[in-house]
């Protein structure tokens, strides 16, 4: 969250040559996927009754947790087959006091391409709660997905009682994380004993006793301080005890020993070998990636595996973050956003516990250059069968001109389509107008809301209205997505590995933890098919080590795949959205 760029123009001049070079060096295969031409986005959040607002609780007194926020998440809280949404918000703070009292907010999918706000019947309002994220996830294994609140100076966990409503089990369960900065979570199974565990992505020691004048000395100039400004929070890992409660084994687990400014946060296997890593992107500060030693403990490895700094050395400003097989080598490489004037970063993974910076010759850099990222993920948007890139941006600072005349506070959202070996084309100015305007965007969750095989978005803006983005013509192409039921396994298949052939086509991905940033996605995994309508072979391992392997499968269908069992009956009932 630099304003002060790390990346010069003089830099910017090396880029721009260097990229040519690199591409000439390592040529990629020609074009493998062809991006499908009448997909469009449509901001959908009106007409589907959504009039939540964030309130950022903007102050002439520039408190620091008024820019960061907030996150957005998907969570099928009835069991009903429709993904339901949640929006999170701020809170009064010393310098500012809001005209009604502040909530986040749930939001019921009726069915019917509408929404109906129920967070005072279920409970889950965060009343008082300066929110910054969400995560989603079956703590308990009953089959009735939790769900978590992160927030400045604490967190809340709602725990679902299975009849509409929640219980907030925060004291009990012991997950307050009081006294720190919580951006971003995720529920994984660390050590694979059948519990979803909690790592949370804490960021710095602010408070309003400590809150600086920043910036220059006169009218509107004043900004939010810089990250540097206060000491980075380590990581919380929280170990899930298997009855309602957990222990905080930050500091014996070796992830919580180093102050970081942790941002985003994505649980994945980034080398296959069984269990999953966690890796956290840290604000102006060298990222971190911690790999799991499979006894309980983890040792941070970052700089080794090639992803704590670019490719030219310089730490940057991360925000968010997704993993993802976006070069088709079976193994799943990062994306990770920043601040403008540097570049979003693509992590390609080598396959021996490293990555190489792939910034330049994936063609992702300059059309990020002038952008703040935070909300990212990996998502076919056209179901070709390859994952392309989706980035929403909004800066930090509200009078950012004043100080980068070419750069804007509120900014459009990018879309990268990838030509399936990765190497990206700007796709943004073919996806619709709605796509294309400005916002101030934090959060973002991915999801098929409406249950037709392509892959929606939602997006909280900070201060602004949210966007709710129904993907219009993405399942003109072949499609299968697929819910994972372990037994054995935690209920939620997180850390599961998935490879699916269907002719010519092999994908990999896996169930992971966290995403993007301070939000929660859909818990189906998506794969486009392009023109192919059969699909040979679905293949699974679990956490546990359980395999299982499902054939002759049709395409453009939902399933349910359940651990020791196979396919499962379990109805994902279309939207009627009458359009």
């Amino acid at each position: 969250m630099d304003s002060r760029s790390n990346f010069s123009r003089r830099n910017l001049l090396k880029y721009m040559s260097s990229m040519a070079i690199g591409l000439a060096a390592k040529p990629f295969a020609r074009s493998l996927a062809q991006p499908v031409s009448q997909v469009r986005f449509v901001d959908v959040t009106r007409s589907a009754g959504i009039t939540f607002r964030h309130d950022n609780a903007f102050s002439p007194e520039k408190y620091l947790i008024e820019t960061m926020g907030s996150g957005c998440g998907w969570i099928d809280y009835d069991q009903d087959g429709w993904l339901d949404l949640y929006l999170v918000n701020g809170a009064a703070t010393p310098a500012y006091s809001p005209k009604h009292p502040l909530r986040s907010a749930l939001y019921r999918n009726n069915g019917d391409g509408t929404f109906s706000d129920v967070t005072g019947r279920a409970g889950v309002g965060a009343e008082g709660l300066f929110g910054m994220g969400v995560a989603v996830g079956d703590y308990d294994n009953d089959g009735f997905p939790d769900l978590l609140v992160l927030g400045y100076g604490r967190c809340i966990l709602y725990h679902n009682n299975r009849d509409g409503t929640f219980t907030d089990v925060t004291t009990r369960a012991g997950v307050a994380n009081s006294g720190q900065w919580a951006s971003s979570a995720a529920w994984f199974d660390y050590d694979n004993d059948g519990h979803l565990d909690l790592v949370v992505a804490n960021y710095v020691d602010w408070s309003p006793e400590r809150n600086f004048y920043c910036g220059d000395r006169g009218p509107e100039m004043r900004s939010y301080c810089h990250p540097d400004d206060f000491r980075g929070q380590p990581p919380t890992l929280y170990h899930n005890n298997g009855n309602g409660t957990f222990t905080d084994v930050s500091k014996s687990s070796g992830v919580g020993l180093k102050g970081g400014n942790g941002l985003g946060v994505v649980t994945f296997d980034y080398d296959n070998d069984g269990w999953q890593d966690i890796f956290i992107a840290n604000d102006h500060m060298p990222n971190f990636l911690f790999h799991n030693n499979r006894d309980g403990s983890f040792r941070e490895v970052a700089y080794v595996a090639g992803v704590a700094v670019s490719s030219d050395g310089e730490f940057e400003a991360g925000m968010g973050a997704d993993a993802a097989d976006a070069t088709g080598r079976g193994r799943m490489d990062l994306i990770v956003t920043h601040l403008d004037m540097q570049l979003a970063r693509f992590y390609q993974n080598l396959g021996d516990q490293t990555f190489d910076d792939a910034t330049l010759r994936s063609k992702i850099g300059y059309s990020t250059y002038h952008m703040s990222g935070f909300g990212t993920r990996f998502m076919d948007y056209d179901n070709d069968g390859a994952v392309d890139i989706f980035m929403a941006n909004g800066h930090v600072l509200d009078n950012i001109q004043r100080y980068h005349g070419e750069t804007r506070y509120a900014e459009p959202k990018l879309m990268f389509h990838n030509n399936g070996r990765g190497v990206f084309e700007n796709a943004t100015d073919r996806i619709g107008l709605d796509f294309q305007l400005p916002r101030v965007s934090r959060g973002t969750a991915v999801a098929d809301f409406d249950n037709d095989g392509d892959l929606d978005i939602l997006v909280n803006n900070n201060g602004q209205p949210p966007q709710l983005l129904r993907n219009d013509g993405g399942s003109a192409n072949h499609w299968i997505e697929i819910l994972l039921i372990g037994t054995k396994s935690n209920r939620d298949g997180v850390g599961a590995r998935l490879k699916l052939v269907a002719g010519d086509l092999i994908l990999y991905d896996q169930r992971k933890g966290g995403v993007s940033y301070q939000s929660a996605q859909d818990p189906r995994l998506h794969f486009g098919l392009g023109q192919r309508t059969q699909i040979d072979s679905v293949e699974i391992i679990w956490p546990s080590g359980m395999k299982t392997k499902q054939s002759n499968l049709k395409c453009d269908q939902f399933l349910t795949i359940e651990e020791g069992k196979g396919i499962v009956e379990r109805p994902f009932p279309p939207v009627a959205s009458g359009r």
